[in-house]
């Protein structure tokens, strides 16, 4: 792959936006199975022990409105669960707890339920197949869309009660509805260094590092050409990218000789440094270094 960055380089952590922060705790924690971090106010963040570095911010707004429908920004946040005893596990507490489902396909290289939290923002929830099983179209992966099996897929938790998350449950991907599939491109993959992964879906492109599946997915469905959702939207405030501490300083010099600006130097509750800055849809993205 022709990626700058680490193969290591992964979604550390997404920053949530939300109208009412006990029901999204009653969704993404009681429901889901994240545990909390720390609780400061209108702000929670969540991980899947308990214990930092966290997965998830959520901050409340009580002022918030949906997001416009034809605006840029989040369209799912991708959590992804160690195994398909994981995934399953997760499918069957949500069908025992009636919670609507939007769909459940198999991708190829991943096996995948949608739905959706309290505010409408999307959620995938996920497991990979194994990398040598994927398959590839010259540089670009083949990922489809098919019936999910969810009969075998609950038969993998069958034996396994619910008693929470895995320990090496992550975010896996973000996906994004942006204005442009080129200026996406053009930050992710001329200025970040990620590599476009797939390109045969109309009106998607899909980006990674290291020669994932993709890391980051974008869409231009119904936000072609669209402005951001307003400051007061419920939706994606800002998401995190994990890559080594010893690369930080050279993905910053990269973005910056691309013309981006970096706005602020970010520590997280994992440590190391780090620096923000605003895709050309005005997605705050920030870079956090790891040891």
């Amino acid at each position: 792959m022709s990626t700058d960055l680490p193969a290591s380089t992964h979604i550390a952590s997404v920053h949530l936006q939300m109208r009412d922060l006990q029901q999204s705790l009653a969704f993404y924690s009681d429901l889901l199975g994240f545990r909390i971090v720390r609780h400061e106010k209108q702000d929670v963040w969540l991980s899947a022990t308990g214990e930092a570095p966290h997965l998830i911010h959520l901050t409340e707004r009580q002022d918030a409105l949906p997001r416009p429908p034809r605006a840029t920004g989040l369209f799912h946040v991708a959590y992804r669960a160690p195994d398909r005893a994981g995934l399953g596990r997760w499918l069957h507490r949500l069908l025992t707890q009636k919670v609507p489902l939007q769909g459940a396909s198999d991708h190829g290289v991943s096996e995948a339920i949608y739905l959706a939290d309290p505010d409408g923002l999307g959620v995938e929830l996920y497991c990979d197949r194994p990398r040598e099983r994927w398959k590839f179209r010259g540089k670009h992966v083949a990922m489809g869309s098919e019936q999910l099996d969810t009969a075998d897929l609950l038969a993998q938790a069958a034996e396994q009660t619910w008693d929470g998350l895995d320990a090496a449950t992550d975010v896996g991907h973000v996906h994004l509805c942006v204005s442009s599939l080129e200026a996406a491109e053009r930050f992710y993959v001329d200025a970040l260094g990620m590599d476009a992964m797939q390109r045969d879906f109309p009106g998607a492109l899909f980006i990674a590092a290291g020669g994932y599946h993709h890391h980051i997915g974008t869409n231009m469905w119904q936000s072609a050409a669209s402005p951001p959702a307003p400051a007061n939207a419920v939706g994606l405030r800002s998401f995190t990218l994990g890559v080594p501490e010893g690369s930080v300083a050279q993905v910053r010099s990269r973005v910056e000789r691309a013309g981006y600006s970096v706005e602020a130097s970010e520590v997280g509750d994992a440590g190391g440094e780090g620096f923000a800055l605003r895709d050309e849809d005005e997605i705050i993205v920030r870079v956090r270094g790891e040891t």
